[in-house]
């Protein structure tokens, strides 16, 4: 991990401890519940991109393509480590 990194992390972890508790755990639950399911949706929508009668490649994997870049935009967050 950088120092850049390192330092963004330590300040979210001191903005999530200063903050109000139920804020704080409301702001956890969001993040761990978007983690959760986004690869399983990205899944399922390349799955049924193949299960459609419509051509593969339509709009189901367009839509797979974009949560699987929700879920390279969460990879780069701190969020996660400070939390």
């Amino acid at each position: 991990m950088t120092e850049e990194r390192r330092n963004a992390t330590e300040t979210l972890r001191r903005i999530l401890r200063d903050m109000d508790p139920a804020k704080a755990q409301e702001i956890r639950q969001c993040y761990y519940a978007v983690m959760d399911h986004l690869r399983p949706l990205a899944d399922l929508l390349e799955i049924e991109d193949l299960n459609t009668g419509d051509e593969p490649g339509g709009i189901l994997i367009h839509e797979h393509l974009l949560a699987i870049s929700a879920i390279d935009a969460m990879s780069r967050s701190q969020l996660g480590a400070a939390l």
